[in-house]
């Protein structure tokens, strides 16, 4: 499919449906109660432009690449029906995928007491050997919820023999790893795999592998914190620019570019490499096909270092000091409702969102809206971006928040249809992505440094939160969706049911 005129229109329209409204908050936050330094704001203005590029470019890219390089790999595995080599190559392409994600770097350097090559090597050891149970879960026919609850009452036993300041970022982990590298294309490669199965459940089982992924870094960051027994961390907090005129404006994005073109050069390649190989074997790929998946890694890689370089250097220090400001105000818990309502609208803004409503728009056939999705979405993340910030006001553990709510999130899978807690699991990993590191983390720790909270402990922990909602308001619309089906059936039976009276003819009609 080339990109015409109309669907290029069409991309650009749905990224700034998706950053106007964040863009607007800041604007009206920072233009009323919340005043921020001009040349923070114009930092932020800049980065806003690079985002709404980078996300354009990224959209573009996804589709004409990482999609159909996730398929074809999925279904030629599958085809070569030797169970030792495809999960052989789940567990390759898991941990090659896992490396490439550069929100681990992020992650890396959050944890100064473990060594940075070691928690990455463990992290991304973890993400191979879930994709390995997720595949085995498709080809098998298992049930997700089972496998969900076995895996989340394993990580809560974790818990208790870790650290408590090491548990958030534990927590936070899950979500990190899943980001806009990793989730295209495991979720193209899902659809591979059950492109080739003919049963009823086969559109249900493409979806589940992001969710089984990303409890992975959640037991390897636990079980690194029982090794190495992290005690009382610090952590140091982002160092807000100050930019005296428009050169050094220009220096700060100037100077954070090679370092972004080099980082996603390191992330894509891998990945290229893999897939090159597998062509080599395979040569499955048509001349034709390899130049439109070859021009969208080019606008992938494009569009994820303008997409880094706006929301690290321009929204990263306005989400800091806004968070500083509005948590040093004599009412302080006004930060409650407004985490709320950026949370409602940040969502949207990640590219991963996209990818994920899109695919199940197509994969449902339209039954599940990408609209719906959205909006369920930003609900999940309005609600935990609220309880995150009762988290900074009062220094509330971060796992009274987390076991009600996966227990609760676990209950309803026995209680909804199947592809809706596949869905929903995933979307927890897809909706805590850069926008979450680089704009709320940083606006939750700035809150907490001025309330003179420990960042560590109550700052931390917000991407684990985002990660959360989602899997309870994705599946209570599944619920939703499900009683008004049984109500529709109820109704088309009754109405199937009764003889209209004109079928009597000229019968006597017996009055009772």
């Amino acid at each position: 499919m080339q990109f015409n005129r109309s669907k290029l229109k069409e991309k650009l329209s749905e990224t700034l449906k998706a950053v106007f409204p964040i863009l607007a908050i800041v604007l009206i936050l920072c233009f009323t109660i919340a005043p921020i330094p001009p040349s923070i704001l114009m930092a932020f203005l800049i980065g806003a432009v690079f985002l709404i590029v980078g996300m354009l470019l990224f959209n573009v890219g996804v589709e004409l690449s990482m999609t159909p390089m996730g398929e074809r790999v999925g279904t030629i595995m599958t085809k070569s029906k030797k169970l030792s080599i495809m999960l052989l190559i789940g567990f390759i392409m898991g941990f090659i995928i896992t490396i490439s994600e550069p929100d681990l770097q992020v992650l890396a350097q959050q944890i100064p007491s473990v060594p940075n090559m070691v928690l990455i090597l463990a992290v991304a050891a973890g993400v191979g050997v879930f994709l390995v149970i997720a595949l085995m879960r498709m080809l098998f026919g298992v049930a997700l919820p089972h496998l969900l609850v076995i895996f989340y009452v394993a990580v809560f036993l974790l818990t208790f023999f870790v650290p408590k300041d090491f548990l958030a970022i534990a927590f936070d982990s899950g979500g990190v790893t899943t980001g806009p590298m990793t989730v295209p294309f495991i979720m193209a490669f899902g659809i591979g795999i059950s492109a080739i199965r003919s049963d009823k459940h086969a559109a249900d089982d493409s979806f589940g592998l992001v969710s089984l992924c990303s409890i992975g870094p959640i037991l390897a960051v636990l079980i690194l914190g029982m090794i190495y027994n992290p005690g009382q961390g610090e952590s140091v907090s982002e160092a807000i620019p100050v930019i005296d005129n428009t050169v050094e404006l220009g220096r700060l994005f100037t100077r954070e570019i090679p370092t972004y073109l080099e980082e996603m050069a390191m992330s894509l390649l891998p990945i290229v490499f893999f897939f090159g190989l597998f062509q080599l074997v395979s040569r499955d790929i048509n001349k034709r096909k390899l130049i439109k998946i070859g021009i969208g890694l080019v606008y992938t890689y494009v569009g994820l270092v303008l997409f880094l370089t706006g929301v690290n250097v321009g929204f990263m220090p306005a989400g800091n000091y806004l968070g500083q400001t509005i948590a040093g105000f004599p009412y302080a818990w006004v930060i409650v409702p407004i985490g709320m309502i950026i949370g409602y609208f940040i969502v949207r803004a990640e590219p991963a969102v996209f990818v994920l409503t899109k695919q199940v728009e197509e994969m449902t056939s339209g039954a599940i809206s990408a609209k719906a999705m959205g909006t369920s979405l930003s609900l999940g993340v309005s609600v935990s971006l609220g309880l995150a910030m009762v988290r900074v006001l009062t220094g509330i553990s971060i796992m009274w928040f987390l076991i009600p709510g996966y227990a609760l999130a676990l209950v309803l899978t026995f209680f909804v249809s199947k592809i809706f807690t596949a869905i929903a699991f995933d979307s927890g990993g897809v909706a805590s992505g850069p926008m979450t590191a680089t704009f709320l983390l940083p606006f939750a720790m700035g809150a907490c440094a001025a309330l003179g909270g420990n960042i560590i402990t109550d700052a931390f922990g917000i991407i684990a939160m985002v990660a959360m909602t989602p899997l309870i308001a994705i599946q209570i619309m599944g619920l939703v969706f499900k009683l008004k089906e049984s109500s529709l059936h109820k109704k088309a039976f009754h109405e199937k049911d009764l003889v209209p009276l004109e079928a009597f003819g000229d019968m006597e009609i017996i009055e009772l």
